[in-house]
C-alpha cells in the first residue's frame, strides 16, 4: 500500500511512523522547510526559544508510547506554581510530589485551607480514574461543565478560582474566563499529578524531529518543501503537489485545521484561541527566588504567566543569562516594546527587592491560533479520522483535543483506519491499537 501523508507535523510524523511499521510505502510531504507544525524552537543569540511557551506532561500516555523520553535529555519545571501580587507572592504545590513545597504551601494565604485539602482529594480521586474515561466523560452522573462550574460544584471558593485557577488554568487552556470543558481540566490535571512538565534539553524541536527519525527508521520518507495543494478521491485518488501529482492508495491529510477543511472538505475547528509570548533575558546573577516553578499573575492577565525556561532547563541560557517567557493572551494591540515594559512593570511590582533595568526581549512570539476553542461537548462536533470521502483519512489534534497528545493519539488513529480498511478489504483480521 502506497500512503501519502500531507504534513509534518506531530499528527503527521506518528501517522507515518505507524504505517510505516506495518509495511506501507509512506511519503510524508511537509510544505515549510523543517517538521514539526506548531512545535518549533530557533536559537537567538544563544537563546533556546520555543514558539511560545510549550511544555511537554511527560505522563501524556502518547508521548510515552512515542518518543524515547531519555533521548530527548528532558528538564523538568518544578511542580506547583508561585502565586504573584504586587510586594507578595506565595508558594502552592504538592507536598508530596515536592515536599520541599509542603511547608510554603501550609503558609499559604492566598490560598484556603478548605480549597488545599479540596485539591488534594480531587488530585487523589482523578489519579485512580480510568485515563480514556476523563476526556469520554459524559456519562449521566457526570455532566459536562464548564471549568469555572465544575469547580464551584466541587466547593471551591471564588478566591481560589480567581487567585489559582484563573491565570493558571489560563495558561494551559489559553482562556482565563475558564470556558474550557471540565473534563480538558480533569485530564490535564491528572496528567500534571502523574508525570513531570518538561522541555528538552534542545527545545521543544526536539520532540518532532525525534519522530521524523523514527519514521525514516520505519520506512517512511519525509520531504520538506514540498506543498499538498489538493487531494481528489474521484476516479482514483489523486494528491496534487507543487512538483508534481502523486496516485497512491490512501492518503493522510494531517495539516492544520482550515488547510484540512480545504484539501478535503471536512469541518474543522475554527474558533481560535491566540497568546503572544515575549523572551527575555536578565543576568544569571539576579536570582527570582521562585526556583523553576511558572510565576502566575494573581491580579490581571498582563502577563497571565512567566516562566522560568533556563531555571527548568539551563541550556536555553548563554553563559551569564537567564530566560524568562512571559504570555499574555489573545492578541494584545501594543508593541512588542510597550509589552516588555508591561513584563518590566509586573516583575518590579512582584519582586520589589529586585532591579530589573537589565531586563532584555529577546523575541516575540505573536501566535493566533494556538488552540482552538474547547467549550463544554466540543468533542461532539469534532471529525473522525474517517471524515473525508474515499481512502483518506484525517490526523491533528482536533479530532481529538487540543494539545500534544491529542495530536499525536489522532497520528496512531489515522494509521489505525488505514490499515484496518485495508485489512478488511483483503479479508485479514483488522489492525488493533494494541498492534500499534
Amino acid at each position: 500500500m502506497h500512503v501519502v501523508v500531507a504534513g509534518g507535523g506531530l499528527a503527521g510524523l506518528v501517522a507515518a511512523r505507524h504505517l510505516a511499521g506495518a509495511g506501507a510505502e509512506v511519503e510524508l510531504l511537509e510544505r515549510r522547510d523543517r517538521v514539526g507544525g506548531r512545535v518549533r524552537t530557533r536559537t537567538v543569540d544563544g537563546f533556546t526559544l520555543d514558539r511560545g511557551f510549550q511544555v511537554l506532561f511527560t505522563a501524556y500516555p502518547a508521548a510515552r508510547r512515542e518518543l524515547d523520553y531519555d533521548a530527548l535529555d528532558l528538564r523538568a519545571f518544578a511542580p506547583g506554581a508561585t502565586i504573584a501580587w504586587p510586594d507578595h507572592r506565595s508558594t502552592l504545590a504538592d507536598p508530596l510530589g515536592d515536599p520541599s513545597a509542603a511547608l510554603p504551601t501550609l503558609l499559604n494565604r492566598d490560598v484556603r485551607t478548605a480549597d488545599k485539602l479540596r485539591l488534594f482529594a480531587l488530585q487523589r480521586e482523578l489519579l485512580g480514574r480510568d485515563v480514556e474515561g476523563i476526556l469520554d466523560g459524559d456519562a449521566e452522573d457526570r455532566p459536562e461543565a464548564t471549568i469555572r462550574e465544575y469547580l464551584a460544584s466541587r466547593g471551591f471558593s471564588t478566591a481560589f478560582v480567581e487567585r489559582f485557577a484563573e491565570p493558571f488554568y489560563g495558561g494551559i487552556t489559553l482562556d482565563r474566563s475558564l470556558g474550557t470543558s471540565r473534563s480538558v481540566f480533569e485530564y490535564t490535571f491528572r496528567m500534571l499529578s502523574a508525570g513531570e512538565t518538561v522541555v528538552p534539553a534542545d527545545g521543544m524541536a526536539a520532540i518532532p524531529a525525534q519522530l521524523r527519525d523514527r519514521a525514516t527508521e520505519a520506512g517512511a520518507s519525509v520531504e520538506t518543501g514540498v506543498a499538498v495543494t489538493d487531494v481528489d478521491p474521484e476516479g482514483g485518488l489523486t494528491v496534487e503537489t507543487e512538483d508534481g501529482d502523486r496516485s497512491p492508495d490512501a492518503a493522510v491529510v494531517a495539516t492544520d485545521p482550515a488547510t484540512a477543511a480545504d484539501l478535503c472538505g471536512v469541518r474543522t475547528p475554527t474558533d481560535a484561541r491566540g497568546c503572544t509570548t515575549l523572551h527575555c533575558s536578565l543576568p544569571a546573577h539576579q536570582s527570582l527566588d521562585t526556583g523553576s516553578r511558572i510565576v502566575l499573575n494573581a491580579a490581571d492577565d498582563r502577563p497571565n504567566t512567566v516562566a522560568p525556561m533556563s531555571a527548568a532547563a539551563p541550556e536555553y541560557a548563554p553563559e551569564g543569562r537567564q530566560l524568562l517567557s512571559a504570555t499574555f493572551l489573545g492578541s494584545p494591540d501594543a508593541s512588542a516594546d510597550a509589552l516588555t515594559e508591561t513584563v518590566r512593570e509586573a516583575l518590579e511590582a512582584w519582586f520589589p527587592e529586585n532591579h530589573f533595568g537589565g531586563l532584555e526581549r529577546v523575541g516575540t512570539d505573536r501566535i493566533e491560533f494556538a488552540q482552538f476553542a474547547q467549550p463544554p461537548g466540543f468533542r461532539a462536533e469534532l471529525p473522525g479520522v474517517e471524515a473525508p470521502a474515499g481512502p483518506v483519512v484525517v490526523a491533528g489534534d482536533y479530532t481529538e483535543w487540543s494539545s500534544i497528545q491529542g495530536a499525536m493519539e489522532s497520528g496512531r488513529n489515522a494509521a489505525q483506519a488505514l490499515l484496518s480498511e485495508t485489512d478488511a478489504r483483503a479479508g485479514r483480521t483488522p489492525v488493533s491499537r494494541t498492534d500499534l
